[in-house]
């Protein structure tokens, strides 16, 4: 049975027959069994039941972003603290997702404590089903057991990303009846924990999934987590720290690097996955084709992602509704969720490949979206840009002394909160231009939400080759993502060629993120002070003249952004850190 075919099956409430959920701390209480538990493992079906919250929790994808009401669970789409994108409700600077911007430290708790005990639910539930293994169906038990210690990995893999070092708790536990306290791991153990796990996975799983397991993890799957997880510990931010729980107490990046290229090397032999080539040449031709890449499910250039339902149906299934919270208003939007920021656009190079305030890249500042690279015009719905049979009219025009708005940044309807772009721009990476924007609150968009994905492979050797001096291949890798694009290729590469190559090849994708905190940037990028967002403001004049500006929309003198050091970890649950006493993250207070 297909994993994005299960999610329709959620409502029946079988896969948490044995899980543990608490609104207090880690795992404080029992919910009702459903079915008597030797049932469960004996039968494939119910089994699917009982793994699907492992897939659902790991990930939301496509499916929520922003919520003002859900307090804790915030905005989930990572990209939206950094650089490349903001928001355009206003009213959302007040709710979770703001005050998470503005670091307010409340909200960070309270998402710290509802990830914190989401991914232990979860292991928990995994626990359980490992200490039954002796009861699981022969005719899948290899396949259940392995994607069970590779969601085993992967939620610790979430754990380390936010919290650092956390409690390795290997068999189930109920704090009720069981008096063991269990300690912080050290980066270091954490480490080699995941990556043991994501191995014993790997033994059990197949290197490709048949037709009916769709969206499972595979050998390959297994192999990029480990690859991420050295990848992620090599971070400058994890180097030379005095607690062992934040990371190692010398630099150890250098000896991760060489583990994490050795697993992205094994992720390639597998011969599972590539780009998927664009056999355009023209602009258009290349727009188009690159857009579909992320409208195709499970495609050979993705390696794990988020599988959205496609029915259709926003309340059966794990549908979203990206098209709609992404919508211009002239298509009946009101949301305006994704709002490309002109830092982010100053960020594509010309066609040439220069960079835009470099000599001979012969770019126009009275017509900024002539001549650039390609992916801009698949990734950006800018001022003139065509979609939907619609020309983006995202420019004022003046009138009688008065500056009118374009149809594009005018609000739809009568709605008080309806929002427009505050930058100017509107994103069209992972949008299908064919789906229909309506008033039914039910209906869903459906394209799957890729995590990891070949191109980023290659970004990441790339990277790993450059700091290993092998500058050769560095640039090959990057240049192969160029060749697929109709881009010309570098002659040479440094430094900054690949990090805007991969701001690029990976914008919005929720990467780019975790890249701020990997490089310790962090508190740079994210704070208004020293990276304020900009966006575009076009007006013409009735001379005829036209005015190009780029007010601040998210930084010195508007909404505040903040970041502080603190940040790089989340506080733990203050119930464990009592119970199980744990020394808490640095910086954080009990509220």
């Amino acid at each position: 049975m297909k994993i994005k075919n299960i999610f329709l099956s959620l409502g029946l409430g079988l896969a948490g027959v044995a899980g543990f959920t608490s609104c207090d701390s880690l795992f404080r209480d029992f919910p009702n069994d459903k079915l008597p538990a030797e049932v469960i493992w004996e039968d494939p079906l119910l089994l699917d039941e009982y793994v699907l919250p492992w897939y659902r929790n790991m990930d939301r994808g496509f499916y929520t972003y922003v919520t003002t009401i859900m307090k804790g669970l915030g905005a989930e789409y990572e990209p939206w603290y950094g650089d490349q994108l903001t928001v355009g409700k206003r009213d959302w600077y007040n709710g979770d997702y703001g005050n998470i911007l503005k670091s307010m430290a409340q909200d960070i708790t309270t998402r710290g404590k509802t990830d914190w005990l989401r991914y232990y639910t979860q292991i928990n539930s995994i626990n359980i089903l490992l200490e039954n293994q002796d009861k699981l169906s022969p005719s899948v038990k290899d396949r259940v057991l392995g994607e069970a210690h590779f969601f085993r990995a992967y939620y610790y893999y979430l754990m380390l990303r936010s919290f650092g070092g956390t409690m390795i708790i290997t068999r189930p536990y109920d704090p009720l009846v069981d008096n063991v306290k269990f300690p912080r791991a050290t980066y270091e153990e954490m480490v080699e924990f995941i990556t043991k796990e994501a191995e014993e996975a790997s033994k059990l799983l197949s290197v490709s999934n048949s037709a009916s397991d769709v969206g499972r993890p595979t050998k390959g799957v297994c192999y990029m987590l480990k690859a991420k997880t050295y990848f992620w510990a090599a971070g400058d931010h994890f180097q030379n720290q005095e607690k062992g729980f934040l990371g190692f107490p010398d630099n150890r990046s250098m000896e991760l690097l060489d583990l994490a290229a050795a697993e992205y090397d094994r992720v390639i032999a597998t011969n599972q996955y590539d780009l998927i080539p664009i056999m355009a040449t023209d602009r258009d031709g290349v727009v188009a084709e690159y857009r579909n890449i992320f409208l195709t499910k499970n495609s050979k250039e993705s390696i794990w992602e988020v599988q959205h339902a496609n029915d259709g149906n926003f309340d059966s299934a794990n549908g979203h509704k990206l098209d709609r919270e992404a919508a211009a208003s002239s298509f009946g939007g009101t949301t305006a969720a994704y709002n490309p920021t002109q830092n982010h656009v100053d960020e594509y190079r010309m066609a040439n490949g220069k960079r835009i305030n470099e000599a001979g890249s012969e770019y126009d500042k009275n017509n900024p979206y002539e001549g650039r690279d390609f992916r801009f015009y698949a990734n950006i719905l800018y001022d003139g840009a065509q979609w939907k049979g619609h020309t983006m009219d995202l420019h004022y025009t003046v009138q009688d002394g008065k500056e009118v708005a374009g149809e594009d940044l005018t609000p739809y309807g009568t709605s008080t909160t309806a929002a427009v772009s505050r930058t100017g721009y509107y994103m069209a990476k992972f949008l299908r231009e064919s789906q229909a924007i309506n008033t039914d609150d039910t209906y869903a968009s459906s394209q799957n939400c890729i995590l990891w994905r070949y191109a980023e492979l290659l970004l990441d050797y790339a990277e790993i080759d450059f700091k290993k001096g092998r500058t050769g291949d560095a640039l090959e890798k990057v240049n192969r993502i160029r060749r697929r694009v109709h881009m010309p290729e570098l002659e040479s590469v440094t430094w900054d060629d690949i990090m805007n190559e991969r701001r690029v090849e990976l914008a919005f994708e929720k990467t780019t993120y975790w890249d701020l905190l990997r490089y310790n940037i962090a508190e740079e990028k994210m704070t208004g002070s020293t990276n304020p967002l900009f966006g575009v403001k076009i007006v013409y004049n009735e001379d005829g003249s036209k005015k190009i500006s780029n007010p601040t929309v998210n930084g010195r003198n508007t909404v505040v952004r903040y970041f502080r050091a603190q940040q790089y970890y989340l506080p733990l649950d203050w119930d464990d850190v009592r119970y199980h006493g744990l020394e808490q993250n640095p910086g954080w207070k009990e509220m």
